[in-house]
C-alpha cells in the first residue's frame, strides 16, 4: 500500500525542519536563489551536504552551469527572505531587496544569516520530481543566532527547555 501525495504532505509537516535559501550565479542565468527544506550534512571528511530542489526551479539550472551554489541558513526574523524566494517575486527583485556578496566559489552569500555554506557542484541525482544536489563544502560562515524553523506550514522559533525538571 502506498499513500498518496496529500496524506505524504501531511505526515512530513510532522518533522520540523530549519528554512534555508539555496544561491547560485551563472553567466548564463546570472543570480538565482529558491527557498529550500530539504538540506543536510552527507560527510565531514571531505565536508559535503545536500539539497533536494524541485525540478521545475529554475535555480537547478543555474547550478550546473555554475557548478556551485551556497546554502544559506536561516536566523529568526528572516521569514520574509524566506518567502521572497520561494517565489513571492522575481529572481531580480530576490537579490536586489537582501543584502548579499559573493563567496570563494562565485555563489552568492546572503548576509545575515545564520550560517552559510559554500559549495562546490559534486553530483546531481534525478529523484522523481527532484534533483538531490550534492556540493563539497569550500567555505563557510557563522553567525550568532536561532534558526528559522518551519513545522505544520507555519514558521517556528527554537525554544530552549528547561533540563533540570
Amino acid at each position: 500500500m502506498t499513500i498518496n501525495a496529500t496524506e505524504f504532505k501531511q505526515a512530513m509537516q510532522a518533522w520540523a525542519s530549519g528554512v534555508t535559501v539555496v544561491t547560485t550565479n551563472s553567466e548564463m542565468y546570472g543570480l538565482q536563489g529558491m527557498t529550500v527544506s530539504a538540506f543536510s550534512s552527507v560527510s565531514i571528511e571531505p565536508a559535503k551536504i545536500l539539497c533536494c530542489l524541485n525540478s521545475n526551479c529554475d535555480t537547478i539550472e543555474g547550478i550546473e552551469a555554475s557548478r556551485c551554489f551556497a546554502v544559506n541558513v536561516l536566523r529568526t526574523g528572516q521569514q520574509s527572505i524566506s518567502n521572497q524566494f520561494a517565489g513571492g517575486c522575481s529572481q531580480e527583485e530576490r537579490f536586489e531587496t537582501n543584502s548579499w556578496h559573493i563567496g570563494t566559489t562565485g555563489a552568492p552569500i546572503l548576509d545575515d544569516c545564520l550560517m552559510s555554506l559554500d559549495c562546490k557542484l559534486v553530483e546531481k541525482i534525478r529523484v522523481d520530481s527532484h534533483w538531490i544536489v550534492i556540493g563539497e563544502v569550500q567555505a563557510y560562515e557563522i553567525q550568532e543566532g536561532n534558526p528559522l524553523l518551519y513545522y505544520r506550514a507555519n514558521y517556528r522559533e527554537l525554544t530552549i527547555l528547561n533540563n533540570n525538571e
